[in-house]
């Protein structure tokens, strides 16, 4: 169920919604709405007791959907129009518009830049001030050949995408026939995952790594996802063998860290109890920075030289400010 806040504001625009599809069917309205046909029913029947100060019956919004398959708006009590941006708002919409584009690959960036000219028209160069007049998005320079645009469509389509890609651990060029799983931002970066048929398994493709991109005409293969393996290990591509995993004990208070770090949960958490997840890392002194960011709150299961270089880095922190213990 919705809150309250986000009720409100999708009230707020269904009338000038209603008034712009005169007579749409309420599948459609509740597709279009983000919401279900049960939602929507609920909502319209809000909708019908509001209105102007006064409510009386002549006051009141008046809609046509009872017993009926669609929605008419016979009086909108002057709601008319969708709400409006306030400056502030098509800031924060511009500033996260734009740091998708940055990442490339995420978003169509064609389609991006067309929302971002129609806030900006819609509010006004002049109120968003600089928002509003930023440099052009480094995604015009970043997707300047098109292969994100190539690989969104290989993912959209399933269809098989042919790479040649640039691996860094290797310092080489080669050809990759890939079947196509999804888009992932990982740390800023965004990557297609998807079965490498040369390498035989999940890898995650860098699209900032990608030299060139052509679709196939074949359907990607379907992998069954016991067949996947771990989206941590393909992280590391074709050094992922070598790397050491570890499992950690998370506290419910930052279970975050699994949606910005590529970290699979092994054993949910109960009770209010710590999760297990295991993580594949680059080297000891890395992971050893990386738990002791957090505290304590994330534990390694099965590191005791990481657990003891992690007890003693705590031990000189506090000497540093007086403390022992």
């Amino acid at each position: 169920m919705s809150g309250a806040p986000d009720r409100l504001s999708r009230l707020l625009a269904m009338v000038p919604y209603f008034l712009a599809h005169p007579g749409v069917a309420k599948t459609r309205a509740a597709a279009e709405l983000g919401v279900t046909p049960d939602q929507l029913q609920k909502d319209l029947e809000q909708l019908w007791m509001c209105g102007l100060p006064g409510y009386s019956p002549g006051d009141l919004i008046d809609l046509d959907f009872v017993d009926r398959d669609t929605v008419d708006v016979t009086f909108s009590a002057g709601m008319d129009r969708p709400l409006r941006l306030t400056p502030a708002e098509a800031s924060v919409l511009l500033m996260a518009l734009r740091a998708l584009l940055d990442m490339g690959g995420v978003v169509d960036s064609d389609a991006a830049q067309r929302a971002i000219a129609k806030i900006e028209r819609a509010v006004g160069d002049a109120a968003l001030g600089s928002a509003a007049s930023a440099a052009p998005s480094a995604a015009d320079t970043a997707s300047a050949e098109g292969w994100d645009r190539i690989v969104r469509d290989a993912v959209r389509t399933r269809k098989a995408v042919w790479l040649r890609y640039y691996s860094a651990s290797r310092d080489a060029v080669s050809e990759r026939t890939v079947d196509p799983i999804r888009i992932q931002a990982v740390d800023g970066q965004s990557y297609l995952e998807g079965w490498c048929r040369e390498s035989e398994g999940v890898r995650l493709f860098r699209f900032d790594r990608i030299d060139e991109a052509r679709l196939l005409d074949e359907p990607a293969h379907d992998h069954a996802s016991d067949d996947r393996g771990s989206s941590s290990l393909s992280l590391f591509g074709d050094d992922a063998d070598s790397l050491p995993t570890v499992d950690l004990l998370i506290e419910p208070d930052v279970a975050w860290v699994v949606d910005y770090h590529l970290i699979d949960i092994v054993e949910a958490g109960t009770d209010g109890g710590p999760l297990r997840g295991r993580m594949t890392y680059g080297s000891d002194e890395w992971l050893t920075r990386f738990l002791l960011g957090f505290g304590g709150r994330i534990r390694p299961v099965d590191t005791p030289g990481v657990s003891a270089e992690i007890g003693r880095r705590a031990q000189a922190a506090l000497g540093a400010y007086g403390v022992t213990r």
